[in-house]
């Protein structure tokens, strides 16, 4: 049986290793932290097209329970005016929408399911090196320990260690000029018509976008994308407190109508901030045995809603190629045409709406006059089909 090594135990390591197994490649996935799940940020959103690739796997339900279904976003001015109603993704023939869901829940429930069907995981497994052996792949880790297989498979996010071994001058992940800082706070801290039901309220603030939604719980989940012109550096941002950031966030929705400031006062342990990259487009996703998906690959801004997702369709395709091509080389380049084009529309996609987050002063004046006119026509279900209506067909050929 071939046999893969999966760097990287967040989205794509334990779906890719799930589908590897549906296909008849056995797998072992290693992740560099001692516990992902509880290292997992946030929350996120896992879009319809998403649900509907883990639906081929049996794994869609599992994700489901972990969160709540979100069908639309509520955007409003700094200033308190409502600038449009969208929805926030497509519907699937049985009525499934969008859900939001914890990070760190989303990683346990695949991680357990992984394991539940027999896939092994080692935790601690940092990767520093890999090179050809014998026709397979040997990797070594930071412990010192090393692990052979047929192919290396990374799924070790926007700043893989895979992708710098595939092709050590592959570009740098690009900051998008936003931090993205979230958490949890009370139900007491917005009053029921200042979050939309059903949904997430989205506000261009003056000096910072905010988002909220309210859980099931009566929770608020929040987040926030204040702009810096540079990034701010690992230790720096492992530096910053919580009440750091309340503070900080607090201060940047002074001036603003909504609950913005109320709600990051409030916010609950642990706040936690990153900064915001995308990839808009990575030369070699695949070098000999070795080969890269999700954010390694691709990574899509946050203002896409689609990490997951497309983390998840390559995960599929990938396993199908690998079943239906006994090369593996060929497999991995099959792999990527069938993909490349998809995910880089889907960065363009990400980066589009990340940049109406920021703007000058004249810029947020055109831009709330313009918003309630545009949004509407552009996210109209029709024009987001090619997004939220594709599907991977596991049943189907993925040979060349």
């Amino acid at each position: 049986m071939t046999q893969a090594l999966i760097i990287g135990g967040g989205i794509a390591g334990p779906v890719t290793a799930i589908a590897l197994q549906r296909a008849g490649i056995g797998s072992v996935v290693y992740e560099a932290h001692a516990d992902s799940a509880d290292e997992a940020g946030s929350w996120l959103t896992v879009a319809v097209n998403g649900l509907d690739a883990l639906r081929s796997l049996d794994l869609h339900a599992a994700v489901m329970a972990c969160g709540f279904p979100t069908a639309n976003i509520e955007l409003r001015s700094g200033n308190g005016r409502r600038l449009a109603e969208v929805p926030i993704g497509g519907t699937l023939a049985d009525g499934t929408l969008t859900h939001t869901l914890r990070r760190g829940d989303l990683y346990r429930a695949l991680r357990d399911e992984a394991l539940r069907r027999g896939i092994r995981c080692e935790h601690g497994k940092r990767l520093v090196a890999a090179e050809d052996d014998a026709g397979g792949v040997l990797a070594r880790f930071a412990d010192g320990t090393t692990a052979r297989g047929d192919l290396l498979i990374g799924a070790d996010g926007i700043h893989s260690r895979t992708r710098e071994l595939i092709d050590p001058d592959a570009p740098k992940p690009r900051y998008s000029g936003l931090g993205n800082v979230g958490g949890y706070a009370p139900a007491s801290a917005a009053t029921a018509d200042e979050l939309a039901p059903g949904g997430m309220t989205m506000i261009f603030g003056k000096r910072c976008f905010f988002g909220m939604t309210r859980a099931p719980s009566g929770e608020i989940w929040w987040f926030a994308n204040p702009p810096r012109r540079a990034a701010i550096e690992r230790a720096e941002l492992a530096a910053i407190t919580s009440q750091q950031w309340r503070e900080r966030l607090a201060e940047l929705f002074a001036g603003d109508a909504g609950p913005a400031a109320r709600i990051v006062r409030a916010a609950t342990e642990p706040v936690v901030g990153t900064n915001q990259y995308d990839m808009p487009t990575v030369p070699r996703w695949h070098r000999g045995p070795m080969v890269i998906v999700g954010d390694a690959a691709h990574a899509v801004g946050p203002s896409s809603g689609q990490g997951a997702s497309m983390a998840i369709e390559d995960s599929l395709v990938l396993a199908g190629c690998l079943r239906d091509t006994p090369d593996i080389s060929r497999a991995l380049a099959r792999y990527e045409q069938l993909r490349r084009a998809r995910v880089e529309r889907v960065v363009v996609h990400g980066a589009r709406s990340g940049s109406s987050k920021a703007p000058g002063p004249v810029g947020r004046v055109v831009r709330d006059m313009l918003l309630p006119w545009i949004l509407p026509r552009v996210t109209r279900p029709a024009a987001m089909a090619w997004l939220f209506e594709h599907h991977v067909d596991w049943d189907a050929s993925f040979a060349a």
